[in-house]
């Protein structure tokens, strides 16, 4: 690991069981973020992609590897620790965003926050800025059926950050989105990332969405190859 790296990801692979042999869909993946860095993974449907969003997230457990946030090696966390870690260091956004629909967007934005030292009460004024921010400050209040696509995947963007993670997850943010919404949540996507200067991996398969990330890598039978890196060395081709 570099000194500069935040994040890593060594040698992960991951099979599941057949009843012939076993099935490979990871194999000798290495990567290295730091903090303000992000990343695309793009590759073909069915390729594994999410399967690697999970395990870097500690949603799923690899076949071999490791995977470190900091100094932090979450698989030999306790489950009470993993879903501490998760809560206070990790932000997840998937293709559904996932709101709870009897919540209005307020409520939505802050539920991460019900386990938290404090409470909502500590992440209400944040809760208000990040709402702004994302363009609801008029919609505190609605629930989620009276929100476009749009506007509930802002919102959840909005909940993905409230608690300011170090590394941000997401997987085909803007695939359920109409060309005109998904720019512009991905602008407002990766002006809220630049800001916070945490570290972003995003799975998509939007090459116009991918080529605006500060490195791209492609994930293709089990494997990752660089596709384009800005300046840094920190993913390559798995030998």
């Amino acid at each position: 690991m570099t000194e500069s790296a935040a994040f890593t990801a060594r040698n992960i692979s991951k099979e599941y069981a057949t009843p012939s042999e076993p099935l490979t869909v990871l194999e000798g993946i290495d990567l290295e973020l730091a903090s303000g860095e992000s990343l695309a993974i793009t590759g073909p449907s069915g390729c594994g992609k999410s399967t690697l969003l999970h395990i870097l997230g500690a949603l799923d457990n690899p076949t071999a590897g490791e995977v470190r946030l900091g100094t932090t090696d979450p698989f030999a966390l306790s489950e009470t620790e993993l879903a501490q870690f998760r809560g206070e260091r990790l932000g997840f956004i998937f293709q559904e965003h996932y709101l709870l629909p009897q919540l209005s967007v307020l409520e939505n934005v802050l539920a991460p926050t019900l386990v938290a030292a404090g409470g909502t009460r500590a992440y209400a004024a944040r809760a208000h800025e990040l709402i702004a921010k994302v363009g609801l400050g008029e919609r505190l209040e609605h629930r989620p059926s009276e929100l476009s696509g749009g506007e509930r995947q802002r919102t959840a963007i909005a909940r993905a950050l409230i608690r300011s993670p170090e590394l941000l997850l997401c997987d085909e943010p803007t695939g359920n989105l109409d060309p005109r919404s998904a720019d512009g949540v991905g602008d407002l996507f990766l002006e809220l990332h630049s800001e916070l200067q945490g570290i972003l991996i995003v799975v998509t398969h939007s090459l116009r969405f991918a080529a605006r990330f500060d490195r791209r890598v492609e994930l293709t039978n089990g494997r990752l190859a660089v596709v384009e890196d800005a300046g840094n060395a920190g993913v390559g081709e798995a030998n």
